[in-house]
């Protein structure tokens, strides 16, 4: 199953055309336990900055 994953994060290493997530997997943790309420309470761990 195909699953498009959005993102704006431009200066991520994954990011492509049209806010696309280009990574194989993505890895978002919870910030406080690794429990959210919310999505202000989550973390996406496979940014990686692109280099230069």
């Amino acid at each position: 199953m195909k699953l498009e994953v959005l993102c704006n994060v431009e200066n991520c290493t994954y990011w492509a055309e049209g806010n696309q997530c280009v990574a194989d997997s993505i890895y978002v943790v919870g910030l406080d336990n690794n429990d959210a309420d919310n999505v202000e309470e989550t973390a996406c761990k496979t940014f990686e900055p692109r280099k230069q």
